[in-house]
């Protein structure tokens, strides 16, 4: 009892969370299962209940769960994404009430305690529960009682709901593994003959702490409530929005740019506070018409310093339409990362900061997607030794490490005149007559053979650098394979 009101903990447990939420975003028939990597072997971790049927279940290797059902297909389990999949259920369970926790990986718990009333009861609290969860097609199973423990129990192992008061009626005839004890030890009891919770709470106490320690009766009686258990909730997580009510409505630029970097100051102090870094800003400005019009600033790396912010923000700003004022501001971060603050010494580091600016003034007209920059890739192919990715997602590649030099210009092959396997004295390329003065090489490439690439079935190939007495540095290859020359790229 608190407050005059009796507490009232209840537990729901999905038994099959991760199957479930990859079946609603892809829905299949027949047996189907999810596998995990544990201890270098790819076991079954969660199964949807045709797999249950065909006798298979949780930690079964897999290849022998596919020798007792050949039809079960499987994909790979997304621990990352099953996290997130909880915490939304958890948010949608505020509804009912404020304290919500998470209960392991698969389950959560909720203190209702004067807050059932409000849906008409426990009973209807539940079915309305119920309804929600199956309706999002999710197997679930609930336990509603005086303690954490109890709750947990009775979901897991005997679902259904327990009237106020003695909680040892409720619970004595589960097994002793329903304390949530490990399988170690529930074995270890079940030898000594006490496999219920009635049995654990026969016996007396002294022996049981010398033989096992604290921890059994602990659980017992966090379970009947001799023990208080705290549900601890999650806290949501932060929202950086800021907004500010002008008194009169304003209309020019400096003025709006004046109320900005107000927001701005105050929106950039509390990504500092929790390390993060804004990518994304929204800025909404509220007419006194009540018309909105938005001005969205995406930036190339994620900054909370409002000086630098501040100025990116005119030309958005000079496009908008005040009409007969702006008398609200608006200003969210809607896509931040991690900027951990950093520790500031004599020695002076260079940053990129104007180039990240200048890659964010540019994008705001053409898009931060359309400007782009060269990255290093793992492959000794020339065309697949790098990738082109957007600038403002990327970072510089400090080093391009080639035990060769490459070609500045690279182009598909171009065929040329020649015979054997050194370059050719003369040739013609381009319409041009070239003379070759000095050539160094041959450097073999092989072709990757487990990648298919139509420009490599004429197999390896043997490059040469070529300096023409005209000028001309180019990059040739001879393939011995399929005799022939060709011209691939040109030095600066």
């Amino acid at each position: 009892m608190f407050d005059g009101i009796t507490r009232r903990v209840v537990s729901i447990w999905f038994p099959r969370l991760a199957s479930d939420r990859f079946l609603r975003q892809h829905p299949l028939s027949g047996p189907f299962a999810l596998t995990i990597n544990h201890s270098n072997a790819n076991r079954l971790y969660c199964l949807n209940i045709e797999a249950m049927r065909q006798g298979l279940h949780q930690d079964m290797a897999h290849s022998d769960a596919r020798a007792f059902c050949p039809d079960l297909q499987t994909k790979t389990a997304d621990i990352y994404q099953d996290h997130q999949f909880l915490l939304t259920l958890r948010h949608w369970a505020t509804r009912y009430c404020p304290w919500v926790g998470l209960e392991g990986r698969d389950g959560l718990i909720l203190d209702i305690s004067g807050s059932s009333h409000l849906f008409g009861g426990e009973e209807s609290m539940l079915a309305d529960m119920r309804a929600g969860l199956m309706r999002a097609g999710l197997s679930v199973q609930f336990g509603v009682a005086d303690t954490r423990g109890a709750a947990w129990a009775l979901a897991h192992y005997g679902e259904g709901l327990a009237s106020p008061g003695n909680m040892l009626s409720h619970l004595q005839n589960l097994p002793a593994t329903a304390l949530r004890l490990d399988g170690k030890t529930t074995t270890a009891l079940a030898r000594l003959g006490l496999r219920t919770i009635g049995d654990l709470a026969a016996t007396p106490r002294a022996p049981l702490t010398r033989r096992f320690g604290p921890r059994i009766l602990l659980r017992l009686d966090q379970a009947l409530g001799r023990q208080r258990e705290e549900i601890t909730p999650l806290a949501d997580p932060p929202h950086y929005r800021v907004r500010i009510t002008l008194p009169d409505p304003i209309g020019l630029i400096h003025d709006v740019m004046a109320g900005t970097e107000r927001l701005l100051t105050q929106l950039c102090a509390k990504l500092k506070a929790h390390e993060r870094g804004a990518r994304v800003f929204v800025l909404t400005l509220r007419r006194v018409d009540q018309d909105q019009q938005e001005v969205e600033l995406r930036l190339a790396r994620p900054l909370s310093d409002p000086l630098r912010i501040l100025p990116l923000f005119e030309k958005g700003l000079a496009e908008i339409d005040a009409g007969f004022g702006i008398d609200q501001l608006h200003l969210e971060s809607t896509q931040t990362e991690a900027l951990p603050t950093q520790q500031i010494t004599h020695v002076e580091t260079k940053t990129d900061d104007q180039l990240d600016d200048l890659i964010t003034r540019i994008g705001t007209r053409i898009g931060l997607e359309n400007i782009q920059r060269f990255q290093p890739a793992d492959s000794h192919i020339p065309e697949r030794s790098f990738i082109v990715a957007p600038a403002a997602y990327t970072t510089a590649a400090s080093g391009w490490v080639s035990k060769n030099p490459r070609p500045l210009c690279l182009f598909p092959p171009e065929p040329i005149a020649g015979i054997g396997s050194h370059p050719p004295e003369r040739f013609r390329w381009r319409r041009i007559s070239l003379t070759i003065g000095r050539a160094t090489g041959p450097e073999r490439i092989t072709p990757e053979w487990w990648l298919e690439d139509d420009n490599w079935l004429s197999g390896l190939r043997d490059y040469w650098q070529v300096e023409t007495t005209q000028g001309r540095r180019l990059w040739l290859f001879y393939t011995p394979q399929k005799p022939g020359w060709f011209v691939q790229g040109e030095f600066a």
